[in-house]
């Protein structure tokens, strides 16, 4: 494929880096730092996104995603990851840019590339999915949370207002009954970090709307994003650990997740490290080593998904070592 092509590519698949802007998502806009931040982290994925639609290999790709800033870097390979589905969804390409994305120095990502898969998927016709599965039957889940938080950022009133809930979603085909729902929320609470504009009472105040058996996940994916993304100062994590109130220990394993996907990548920030100790009373190293630990193996989807055994062990270690009051 020529590199005219290629870049043409580019141009008609990258959504504009104004759908970024929180004015015009209409999210909460804290102040300007936060504003910021935020829109860099929107600004950053699409970049990563357009690299690898425009690169003739993922290798070439990767070597540009290598240059973005460390805070970033990570939602440029989320990105990546998206764009990589895209590509095999709609058949541009070897068919294998997930699996080439995941094999060379996305592995270090894998967390981000497979949340960028679930982006994907909410932009491609279903019956092209089977396409675009990542093989991991334990990080998989991780898809889901990308299309969550695909549909809270681009369709807020409807996902976030109006708490709409796809019942009965037809993916992973054969997984365990109703556990994509809870994997869909837990992407939704991530993105309402973001809605929220890392307003801690108003992130809060959102969550708190849904029905309390939805809100553990919100308020875990929301955990995730105060830790990886970052956003809140030691006083604002404080009000969302408050408001959290008995959904604590998901914050803490959410946090445990989002500073292991940093450990891994090598990208450990000062807010992450802040908000381990925050939220975990653990270094991000230290977390990282706990759901290592804590991973089943092998993993067996029984009634209740590895994946969610995985979230419950480390929830429970935390409480148990007096790291997390529950």
């Amino acid at each position: 494929m020529t590199g005219s092509w290629r870049a043409l590519r580019r141009r008609i698949l990258t959504p504009d880096v104004s759908e970024t802007l929180l004015s015009k998502r209409g999210f909460h806009e804290k102040s300007a730092d936060s504003r910021d931040l935020l829109e860099t982290v929107g600004a950053t994925f699409l970049t990563g996104y357009a690299y690898v639609m425009e690169a003739r290999t993922v290798a070439d790709a990767e070597t540009r995603l290598e240059g973005i800033p460390e805070q970033f870097r990570g939602f440029a390979y989320e990105g990546a990851g998206m764009g990589a589905a895209m590509l095999d969804g709609l058949g541009l390409g070897n068919g294998r840019k997930v699996a080439d994305l995941l094999a060379g120095r996305g592995r270090h990502h894998s967390y981000m590339v497979y949340v960028g898969v679930g982006w994907a998927m909410a932009r491609l016709p279903r019956f092209r999915w089977a396409a675009v599965s990542p093989p991991d039957p334990l990080l998989r889940w991780l898809v889901l949370d990308g299309y969550g938080f695909h549909q809270a950022y681009f369709h807020t009133r409807k996902y976030v207002h109006e708490h709409y809930q796809e019942r009965g979603f037809p993916w992973p085909k054969g997984g365990p009954a109703g556990y994509s729902d809870r994997a869909l929320d837990q992407g939704i609470g991530r993105a309402m970090w973001f809605v929220g504009g890392s307003a801690p009472d108003v992130v809060a105040d959102l969550i708190d709307r849904f029905p309390e058996s939805r809100r553990q996940d919100l308020y875990s994916g929301a955990g995730l994003a105060a830790t990886y993304a970052g956003g809140g100062d030691e006083s604002e994590l404080q009000v969302f650990l408050r408001r959290a109130g008995r959904h604590r220990p998901q914050v803490a394993q959410a946090s445990a997740f989002a500073a292991t996907a940093r450990v891994e990548a090598g990208l450990v920030t000062p807010h992450t490290e802040l908000a381990a100790r925050f939220f975990c009373d653990l270094t991000p190293q230290q977390a990282a080593a706990l759901c290592d630990k804590a991973r089943p193996v092998p993993v067996v989807d029984g009634e209740v998904p590895a994946y969610e055994v995985w979230r419950r062990r480390i929830a429970e270690q935390l409480v148990a070592q007096g790291d997390v009051v529950a």
